[in-house]
């Protein structure tokens, strides 16, 4: 499925396989998360260097042929995460802070990504996946799990934690906050009564609309929805010196912060993009919780309709485009 020019649908084509390079997999895709960046990508929002391009960055995948120096054999499990190459020399790089490289390419924008049944990638950032997570549910904590773990980690030490925009990054990481014996409070769209029993039924103690406020004031709150207003609600939720942590690639703008929401040491932070070192804490981890994935599911030439239907929140958790050639094998 590609993405022939921005605020287009995907056009599904067929091509020949691709060719792996030095260091690089071709790979079989089995299953690739649909992911609200993807839509930003659809949309314009996100700029897209060049097209046509395949998009996708929550790669699940086998491994077909390897090129020269890459260290992976066929047949190993892999998944392929939104940063798929950095430059290793500039000053990000050099002080562990890979994700904020100054020419890092991205899987699904610069590099063809995961809505295809074939795709080559970097072998350096492909990431080992647990045997006991399968392809649908590993999909979606490629990204959704990765960023979520980066912005519960800028929360620091915060027990009382809000959720903002209840999907598919907010219904894994609530598992880990749970887990880590955390308090989780969960905010949904206004009238989302299904979002909020889903968040209970995953240890939420707390789950109501944005603009509203919890029983109690927040230590942290991170904000997955890509609305800027949604801020200033997180800032008005938070106690004394909380943390207001963007965890998403686009938002719209911020409306003007009065003083008086941001004064008391309030803070409010980004999280950009992951580092290979983020995917490999966070997949050790995810068996242990464990994290669970809610997952629909939609073949890869209904890769419009899972987009729309993310737009819209019509389902709960994730979307996972589950690949037609792999289903029928």
């Amino acid at each position: 499925m590609v993405l022939e020019a921005p605020r287009r649908p995907l056009v599904l084509v067929d091509r020949h396989d691709p060719a792996p390079g030095p260091g690089q997999l071709l790979l079989e895709v089995s299953a690739c998360g649909v992911c609200r960046t993807d839509l930003h990508i659809l949309d314009g929002e996100v700029e897209v260097p060049r097209t046509p391009v395949v998009p996708g960055h929550q790669i699940v995948a086998r491994v077909i042929k390897a090129g020269p120096g890459a260290a992976m054999r066929p047949g190993m499990r892999v998944g392929v995460p939104w940063l798929g190459w950095t430059c290793g020399t500039c000053r990000f790089c050099t002080t562990g802070r890979e994700n904020l490289c100054v020419r890092a390419r991205f899987t699904g924008r610069d590099i063809h990504g995961g809505y295809a049944e074939r795709t080559v990638a970097d072998a350096r950032y492909c990431l080992r996946l647990p045997d006991d997570l399968d392809d649908l549910e590993a999909a979606p904590l490629l990204c959704g799990g990765l960023i979520g773990y980066r912005a519960l980690r800028m929360a620091g030490d915060a027990e009382r934690i809000g959720l903002f925009g209840f999907g598919a990054a907010a219904h894994l990481i609530a598992q880990v906050a749970v887990w880590q014996e955390r308090r989780v409070f969960a905010f949904t769209r206004a009238g989302d009564e299904v979002g909020q029993e889903f968040a209970r039924t995953l240890g939420a103690e707390w789950a109501g609309a944005s603009g509203e406020l919890p029983p109690e004031p927040l230590d942290a709150a991170l904000v997955f929805a890509p609305v800027g207003s949604v801020v200033l609600d997180a800032l008005r939720a938070c106690d004394r010196g909380g943390t207001v942590v963007c965890a998403g690639i686009h938002m719209s703008d911020i409306p003007p912060i009065p003083y008086a929401d941001l004064w008391e040491e309030r803070g409010i932070r980004s999280v950009a993009n992951l580092t290979r070192r983020d995917g490999e804490e966070f997949l050790a981890l995810a068996p242990d919780v464990p994290v669970r994935s809610r997952v629909t599911t939609y073949p890869l030439e209904a890769a419009n309709e899972a987009l729309e239907d993310l737009r819209h929140g019509r389902f709960e958790g994730a979307a996972v485009l589950q690949i037609r050639q792999l289903a029928e094998a």
